[in-house]
């Protein structure tokens, strides 16, 4: 029987993982979701801002079943997620080549995205249609900020999502141990799309938009999920880029990648060398983030 594993960022023990299996022999007549807020219920398992973590219990469910530690009951429809990575329906938008300084744009609209408004909608177009890397569903906490100029002209699409769960870099620059980072990697998000539209060719854009978002990100996300940030990171295919924008707007290389995923596993495929980037958000970060 299983002692203790991590599944999802949760130390599951032997006990917890009876309870599910109890919960599915009892109830044979729940669905997958009920019983993921069922468990959510049991647990305690909210975030800050008292949310309770369905889609991170319906992950770790999942997980269980893929080692085929439980049995869960068929779907009773499609996954939502099915539809989500469909290819998106066309949002109409300004294509016209903008060519000039960064003075002349004007203020910028930079602000969070909220789900299901049509700039949610515009701001997964662009990226599905424009970055290299395409656009799924965000699994876990995330903010999208789309980037327009005074007239609401989309100019830029800035992604930030979970973290790595393990960086060799990046946690020898913080100095935890595997538990601190257990218990804070909350506390970093990864910045995993930065895209300046095509058409919009103007110098530096991509430094101001990174370091506008430095100084209000935290903030906006203690106002969604009741917690700041402290490290922001992000992965730079060197094949690619140069990551001038990033050192331009005060991150950090910290080194690159050994070529596996930001969430791989042993034996998953090679992935092309990434150099790593960070920005510390607060002065007293490796205090807060090693505590």
């Amino acid at each position: 029987m299983l002692s203790e594993t991590i599944v999802q960022g949760r130390n599951l023990s032997g006990q917890e993982l009876a309870q599910i299996q109890a919960l599915l022999v009892q109830h044979p007549s729940w669905h997958r979701t009920r019983l993921s807020r069922n468990l959510c219920e049991l647990w305690g398992w909210r975030n800050e801002a008292g949310r309770m973590k369905d889609m991170a219990c319906r992950s770790l469910l999942l997980k269980l079943e893929a080692q085929g530690l439980i049995g869960l009951p068929p779907r009773q429809r499609p996954s939502v997620n099915r539809w989500r990575n469909c290819r998106r329906a066309e949002c109409p938008h300004d294509a016209s080549v903008l060519d000039g300084p960064l003075e002349t744009l004007g203020p910028l609209r930079m602000e969070p995205v909220a789900c299901g408004s049509p700039e949610g909608g515009l701001f997964g177009f662009l990226l599905q249609r424009y970055h290299y890397l395409g656009h799924r569903n965000e699994v876990g906490e995330n903010l999208k900020y789309l980037v327009s100029d005074p007239g609401g002209r989309p100019l830029a699409c800035v992604l930030f999502g979970s973290a790595a769960w393990k960086c060799q870099a990046r946690d020898a620059f913080i100095g935890w141990n595997s538990a601190q980072r257990q218990r804070h990697l909350r506390l970093l998000t990864n910045n995993t799309r930065l895209l300046i539209l095509p058409w919009v060719r103007v110098p530096h854009l991509a430094t101001q938009i990174l370091s506008r978002i430095a100084w209000r990100l935290s903030q906006d996300w203690q106002d969604k999920y009741g917690h700041p940030i402290y490290l922001l990171e992000s992965f730079v295919q060197r094949e690619r880029f140069a990551g001038a924008c990033y050192r331009a707007a005060d991150w950090r290389v910290l080194g690159a990648t050994t070529g596996r995923g930001r969430n791989s596993t042993a034996g998953a495929a090679p992935e092309p060398v990434k150099d790593v980037y960070v920005q510390p958000l607060r002065a007293d970060f490796r205090q807060r983030l090693c505590a």
